[in-house]
């Protein structure tokens, strides 16, 4: 459509809408059941049929198809078929994890969707974007994704970063005027009255009404020619996946070897091909990679109940390897409800008092009133009606609260006093100014404002940084601003932030509508607020310390009010302070060397956290940096885990980040951190798991025909031992809860091997256990019982590695401890394991397709011992670890 030719009116009148009062709420959701989601449909991703495509070619599958081809060869028909039909069990069972992962992350991409503020029903709301139809009116400013395409209504020194769609850098200023027709036609980025979905507002604000939403978007049709998405693997998957194809490998050149040294001792050549297919079997890992896989994606979702929404599947395992977490401060180390505390007028600073808001004095209270008067015009928040929180940033919404209190409120006072103009607030320069027209000067004056205002003038007004505002001044009140009056002003600040107020200047005087030209005000008061610190907060810092974590704090407030928070969460350590100031004299060599001490850091714009940041993994530091706004979108993308805000933060930084937290919480990415920690022991333990067992299962074959026995177990056999472990137990073992000194230990550092030392020796231990265990009590068997010496060991390997994965809950804690029902998904993975063995050994028809024997009373309570053992010893190994500790 040809939108951006018509005039607004004409735009308005096509969608049915009145930009004041936006859509009613029926008339938007009968618009949405007609026309369909705000939303992208996805083309490509991982198909179903890939990923089952994927489980028949990944080198294990692949091997084992080779074994049942060699059955085959050798006359085992049953043995042959039997095999591919495990090899199917295996690729749907890992089809099927690995589809429910991936809905699974989908379904947790589509909970980021942004929110938007739309009119309904004359109020702003806020609504999710995919919600969103034509006609909707939407507000917008500095930091928000364009939600959909939108013809302009309203702009305010809006500009567009429009790179997405059009490829050029250079933001684009928007204007409201119909555009005139041309013969060529007009490109996306030439169509400055219109704003496309996708792109992102970098400063201003504005209104836009809805033309366009989902597939008819710009982006949409972009979108629609979009075939492919390559599959993401995270570092860990990738190590998991080499590990899988070397064990699966180094089964088959043991194989190999095994049937080599048996054809030179002479031995049959059926037998040694049954075996060394035995001995492949039985040392792949099938369960490896779909165990890995849903244990990450079940992860993701339990930080979802934590309230932190992962975004991208590597910040999964990356959490486990934090060192260093900087942290905004409000927000996210305080409660986000700032409360105004002190109304301070010029004549006060001056005199370098400091009443509190309802101080006495006709004269000071009119002084106060003016000052609220002037936080409330120069605002962009909306009070909500009764007690609802209100819509925009917290500090806006308690400068709008502290006027209300007093009778004076936004839309009455805009009412009297139009805005025509603004500068929006800008992070880097820390304040904001409007315009106003003065409709009457006698209603000015009882506001408290200026009193030489004339109706038809100009009033100028701004808050913000003390530094920011004096910038715009020539007067404190009546007095010419001289030095004694600026150090007065520095005074007043610094005795406030020492006391962890929040302070913000403010200024008006009258002037000209030239947002490029603001001088002349005059200094009328200080605004003092405070936020109080989360309750929880300080325990999370403690937390932190003792993980081996160093908590950062990075804040734009004044040095005094960051030292005064610091100190009440233990963070300090009653270290200095390091200012803007500061980092940009040293830059970023001295920064390197400073940043392992400095723990606050004040008045840092957000291009400083890029600095820090840098510093910080240039010493080897695995850096979580927080943010909320457009600027912080650099050092989001550059620290190891970006964590956006949910609550406060802009799109911008939401899209840049790895988590997003939904609760603004610091407690929150402790939180993360302990579950990025468990799944990786998780996984861990998975892997110890299914070796040392593969390599006990190794041992029994490898060793028993040296002592006489034919061929211990069948490959079908080993298959459904595997089957009922790395399967059915492995899976149990992934969703095993956090140990209880996870966060009392260094993070894992991000170069260290699956395999360490630890590992490969209780790998060895483990699997000589079950190994030895098994061939003792099997040779027994074949000794004194010979005609079921083959179920006793079929039956014993499985349940050793019940009392493995019993003992493997914990890598250092008592399986006591950790607590019998502590892990029920376990318990019912060990009952299901031991009803299905029971199945194969007791029923006629499973015993003649497994070759087993029914066990009598003696025999099967022998079949536990290997397991009872391996617990025992396992257990008792971890009694003289703790005590060597």
């Amino acid at each position: 459509m040809d939108w951006h030719l018509r005039d607004i009116v004409a735009v308005l009148a096509e969608q049915k809408v009145d930009a004041a009062r936006g859509l009613s709420s029926d008339e938007a959701a009968c618009r949405l059941s007609r026309f369909g989601s705000n939303e992208l449909r996805e083309r490509g991703g991982t198909s179903p049929w890939l990923i089952l495509w994927e489980q028949f070619t990944s080198t294990m599958a692949l091997i084992l198809t080779g074994a049942a081809l060699l059955s085959a060869f050798v006359g085992s028909f049953k043995d042959s078929l039997t095999i591919l039909a495990i090899v199917c069990l295996f690729a749907v069972l890992g089809f099927v994890q690995e589809y429910r992962a991936e809905r699974a992350m989908r379904a947790l991409k589509r909970l980021a969707v942004p929110v938007v503020r739309v009119r309904r029903n004359g109020m702003p709301v806020e609504i999710p974007a995919v919600d969103l139809v034509a006609g909707d009116i939407v507000l917008l400013e500095a930091g928000n994704l364009v939600p959909a395409d939108c013809r302009v209504v309203e702009v305010y020194n809006l500009r567009v970063q429009e790179a997405v769609l059009t490829g050029e850098a250079e933001e684009v200023e928007k204007c409201v005027e119909a555009l005139g027709v041309m013969d060529d036609p007009i490109s996306a980025g030439e169509r400055v009255n219109m704003i496309f979905m996708g792109t992102t507002v970098a400063y201003g604000r504005g209104v836009a009404v809805v033309v366009a939403t989902g597939m008819n978007t710009e982006l949409g049709r972009i979108a629609g020619m979009l075939q492919d998405v390559a599959q993401e693997w995270t570092p860990l998957q990738r190590r998991l996946d080499r590990l899988g194809k070397i064990l699966a490998l180094a089964a088959v050149a043991v194989s190999l070897l095994f049937l080599a040294i048996g054809l030179l001792r002479g031995e049959d050549l059926r037998l040694m091909l049954m075996t060394a297919v035995s001995l492949a079997v039985a040392a792949i890992p099938e369960g490896l990679p779909a165990v890995v896989t849903i244990t990450l994606a079940i992860g993701s979702q339990r930080m979802l109940k934590r309230h932190a929404l992962i975004r991208k599947l590597p910040a999964v395992e990356t959490l486990g390897s934090v060192t260093v977490i900087c942290s905004d401060k409000t927000g996210t180390l305080t409660q986000n409800r700032m409360t105004v505390t002190e109304v301070v007028t010029s004549a006060e600073v001056l005199q370098q008092a400091a009443p509190p808001l309802n101080g006495a004095g006709s004269e000071a209270e009119a002084a106060r009133r003016g000052i609220l008067a002037c936080v409330a015009l120069c605002n962009e928040a909306v009070l909500a009606e009764g007690e609802g929180p209100g819509v925009g940033d917290p500090t806006e919404i308690a400068l709008l609260a502290a006027a209300a209190h007093e009778g004076l409120l936004r839309h009455e006072l805009e009412a009297r006093l139009p805005r025509v103009a603004e500068i929006p607030f800008d992070s880097t320069v820390k304040r904001m100014v409007t315009f106003h027209t003065v409709g009457d000067a006698a209603v000015a004056t009882s506001l408290g404002l200026p009193a030489h205002l004339e109706t038809g003038e100009c009033l100028v007004v701004g808050k913000g940084a003390l530094g920011a505002v004096l910038e715009l001044c020539d007067r404190v009140g009546d007095h010419p601003l001289a030095t004694a009056e600026r150090q007065a002003a520095m005074t007043a600040v610094d005795r406030l932030a020492g006391l962890g107020r929040r302070v913000l200047a403010v200024a008006c005087g009258v002037g000209v509508r030239d947002t490029h030209a603001v001088r002349g005000l005059s200094l009328i008061g200080l605004v003092a607020m405070m936020d109080p610190l989360r309750p929880e907060a300080r325990d999370a810092v403690e937390l932190c310390r003792q993980a081996g974590i160093r908590p950062v704090m990075i804040t734009g407030d004044h040095p005094l009010t960051a030292r005064s928070i610091a100190d009440g969460l233990g963070m300090g350590d009653g270290g200095r302070v390091m200012t803007a100031a500061e980092l940009e004299r040293i830059g970023t060599a001295g920064l390197v060397a400073a940043s392992g001490e400095v723990s606050v850091y004040a008045r840092v714009s957000p291009e400083h956290k890029l600095m820090i940041v840098d510093a910080l993994q240039r010493q080897g530091q695995v850096v979580a940096m927080t943010g909320d706004g457009v600027n912080d979108a650099p050092a989001l993308k550059k620290a190891d885990i970006g964590v956006s805000m949910g609550m406060t933060g802009t799109d911008v930084a939401r899209e840049a980040a790895d988590m997003v937290l939904l609760d603004d919480n610091f407690a929150t990415i402790v939180s993360a951190v302990r579950e990025g920690r468990t799944i990786y022991d998780n996984i861990r333990k998975f892997i110890e798991f299914s070796v040392a067992g593969n390599l006990g299962k190794i041992l029994a074959v490898l060793t028993l025909p040296f002592l006489g026995l034919p061929s211990p177990l069948t490959p079908l056999q080993l298959l459904w031992l595997n089957l009922l472990t790395d399967g059915l137990l492995g899976l149990g073992m992934g969703v095993e809860r956090s140990e209880p000194d996870v966060m009392a230990r260094p993070p894992v550092s991000p170069t260290s091997q699956i395999f360490d030392r630890r590992m490969v020796r209780h790998t060895l231990l483990t699997g000589g256990i079950i190994g030895t265990s098994t061939i003792l009590l099997t040779y027994h068997h074949w000794r004194f019982h010979p005609e079921n010496w083959q179920t006793v060991l079929f039956t014993s390997l499985a349940f050793a590695q019940i009392g493995q994965a019993m003992a493997l809950r914990s890598f250092r804690h008592s399986f006591f401890r950790m607590g019998l029902f502590g892990n029920p998904l376990l318990l019912a993975m060990v009952g299901a394991v031991i009803l299905l063995q029971g199945m194969v050994v007791y029923l006629p028809a499973m015993q003649a397709f497994f070759k087993t024997t029914s066990l009598a009373a003696e025999a099967l309570a022998w079949v536990f011992v290997p397991g009872i053992v391996l617990f025992a010893v396992l257990e008792f190994e971890k009694v003289v670890v703790r005590r060597v500790a």
